[in-house]
């Protein structure tokens, strides 16, 4: 049954972020796949599982089928070991035999032809992270099917369809929409202000934030809906298109920030020109992955593909916008070699080098140190790791946009009277990345 794929398969797709339940139906066409993960759901005491199948057909080259050989079950994580060191040592082992799975169904269970379905709802005893798969035990054969799932809490009397971890979401991004909102204001009044500073990249900057705070609402809303009802209720198309728009304008304020962009000159050379025209059709590529993996799931043949896609590509923008910044402080030091303004020189570099280790800092934080949250926190506290991008998030904000805020002196232009301490530290200080 293809027993090598599917070790490797099992511990890769349990490490991957999962999207939150929801009330899904699938179409499954001619899938010949020894096992399907279907999804992750974290749940309480009161959780309870509702699967449907229909128009169930199983085709196979090697004859008759051992309705038995083929089911739904439920693997908790602790439990994936167990069955993994049970796929090892033996060969011919199915899982469905397995005893650390809670086996839910197996087609012996079905209706007879021509319904060929079955619908049922299991309450969970355990409280605890399951993954519902499909196993295909069965040699050479093929299985077509309609799947209908709904995994779910009670809150009360009422259904919580999104996991015990993530169901402090709506709650969370609604007060980090507030604080942008907040925040936006602030930068509003900033500019106004300071009206006579104010650049191009300033008004990029507040339309950022905006477009962040709106992208925060979405999702609230998005994850509120999916949590009473189990179905989005067409806001996670709005989330996709704000996401959308905020990350490219994210990569492009920090690229057109790290040039210098309307600070120290009108416009851009060709190489920092070539960088955005990277970054944003790879961003596009990025999201089209976003959504893929958001509105699928693991069920599709792809979905590892479209992971991978989407974690490289972010790979490359992550990198591509430190360069700017790396070819401003350089030139800087070049010019300060020549022009005879060091303590300007040394006020710009300084600048630099601090916007360059935050970039850096969130960069990491967000993408390495939130991955590790997600993959070490307890399933009931997985909204940790979504609460500290957030924060990570909204830090770097405040930092960024505070270091180059429209006042009448700011990095770019102030004067120091002690050129000579100046040329000392910018000889002292190579400003070595």
């Amino acid at each position: 049954m293809g027993r090598l794929p599917l070790l490797l398969l099992l511990p890769f797709l349990l490490l991957l972020p999962l999207t939150s339940a929801e009330i899904k139906t699938l179409k499954i066409t001619s899938d010949s796949r020894p096992m399907i993960l279907f999804e992750r759901f974290g749940f309480t005491h009161t959780g309870q599982a509702t699967i449907a199948v229909s128009s169930v057909s199983v085709v196979s080259s090697a004859g008759g089928t051992d309705p038995s050989r083929l089911g739904f079950f439920l693997l908790s994580e602790e439990s994936l070991i167990q069955v993994l060191l049970e796929l090892q040592t033996n060969p011919s082992f199915c899982v469905l035999d397995s005893k650390y799975i809670n086996l839910l169904f197996t087609f012996r269970d079905l209706s007879p032809p021509p319904d060929s379905s079955f619908n049922h709802s299991y309450p969970i005893t355990a409280p605890n992270e399951y993954s519902l798969f499909f196993a295909n035990c069965a040699p050479q054969s093929t299985v077509s099917m309609d799947v209908r799932t709904e995994l779910y809490n009670f809150d009360g009397r009422e259904k919580d369809f999104l996991s015990a971890g993530l169901t402090q979401l709506p709650t969370l991004f609604f007060c980090f929409f507030v604080l942008y909102l907040a925040f936006f204001a602030l930068w509003i009044s900033i500019c106004l202000k300071s009206i006579r500073s104010v650049h191009r990249i300033h008004m990029l900057m507040g339309v950022l934030v905006i477009m962040k705070a709106l992208n925060l609402l979405c999702a609230a809303e998005d994850k509120h809906y999916v949590k009473v009802t189990g179905t989005p209720h067409g806001w996670d198309v709005l989330f996709y298109i704000f996401q959308f728009i905020r990350v490219v304008l994210l990569f492009t304020v920090i690229i057109l920030i790290g040039t210098g962009w309307s600070f120290l000159k009108p416009v851009l050379q060709e190489r920092e020109k070539k960088v955005l025209m990277i970054v944003i059709p790879l961003q596009v590529l990025a999201n089209i992955a976003s959504v893929v993996i958001g509105e699928t799931g693991p069920f599709i043949k792809d979905w590892v593909t479209w992971n991978q896609v989407f974690l490289l590509v972010d790979i490359i923008c992550c990198c591509a916008v430190i360069f700017p910044i790396v070819w401003s402080i350089r030139s800087l030091r070049e010019t300060s070699k020549t022009d005879g303004k060091a303590a300007r020189n040394l006020a710009k570099l300084t600048l630099f080098r601090q916007f360059y280790i935050v970039v850096i800092g969130y960069l990491y934080f967000t993408r390495i140190v939130v991955f590790a949250l997600r993959t070490i926190a307890a399933y009931k506290y997985q909204w940790v790791a979504n609460a500290a991008e957030e924060i990570a998030s909204l830090a770097f904000y405040v930092v960024m946009f505070y270091m180059f805020r429209p006042v009448e002196k700011n990095g770019y232009f102030v004067l120091d009277e002690d050129e000579e301490a100046a040329e000392l530290a910018l000889r002292d200080e190579e400003f070595e990345l």
